[in-house]
């Protein structure tokens, strides 16, 4: 009686298993070189992952902009939110953090920069912002629309945030440096 499966040998190929291996470690070589070069990323998207938090000391901005929206969150796809639009900014002691619940077990992700971080064309959705702020030719002005979502904008010539905790659902930003980050990945007790 013959086994109906039947064994098929082959080989993979050093060449093009090395080639492939020695191409991958290129490339990332590469991106990490540029990045430590320049200490900048270009379009840094954080989206997709569901609420998150940015805790800073002091961030300093110009060309602010705000209006409200609806937006997805992780819990709800479609929950109350603010757009917040600044030009350039300098973040002190940036820290973002993300908690995941893992088989009962809370883990937390975190990334801090030990030094200023600059960023230009910032687009964040938030649910809540708590801060010392101070702003320079601020407008708040209604507008005649259907669309509720531009009845109301916000803005500023310059913004200054100081001791901020911001629970948001979206962060993109055109360019990010980011000198002396760190990434931590550890169990934590909620």
């Amino acid at each position: 009686m013959e086994s109906p499966i039947q064994l098929v040998e082959g080989m993979t190929s050093k060449k093009v298993f090395f080639s492939a291996l020695a191409t991958g470690i290129i490339a990332l070589a590469l991106l990490l070189v540029s990045f430590g070069i320049s200490g900048v990323a270009y379009a840094v998207p954080i989206a997709g992952v569901g609420d998150f938090y940015v805790e800073f000391d002091h961030l300093e901005g110009t060309g602010y902009t705000f209006y409200p929206k609806m937006g997805e969150t992780s819990a709800e796809a479609s929950a109350p939110q603010g757009t917040n639009l600044i030009d350039r900014l300098t973040i002190q002691n940036l820290k973002l953090y993300k908690d995941f619940n893992v088989g009962g077990q809370w883990i937390r992700v975190e990334i801090t920069a030990s030094q200023p971080v600059q960023i230009s064309g910032l687009e964040q959705d938030a649910a809540s912002i708590q801060a010392n702020a101070n702003f320079s030719n601020l407008v708040l002005a209604e507008k005649h629309s259907s669309d509720w979502q531009k009845q109301f904008k916000q803005t500023s010539s310059t913004i200054v945030l100081d001791h901020a905790k911001i629970k948001t659902h979206y962060l993109f930003q055109k360019t990010m440096s980011m000198n002396g980050m760190k990434v931590v990945v550890e169990r934590i007790n909620k």
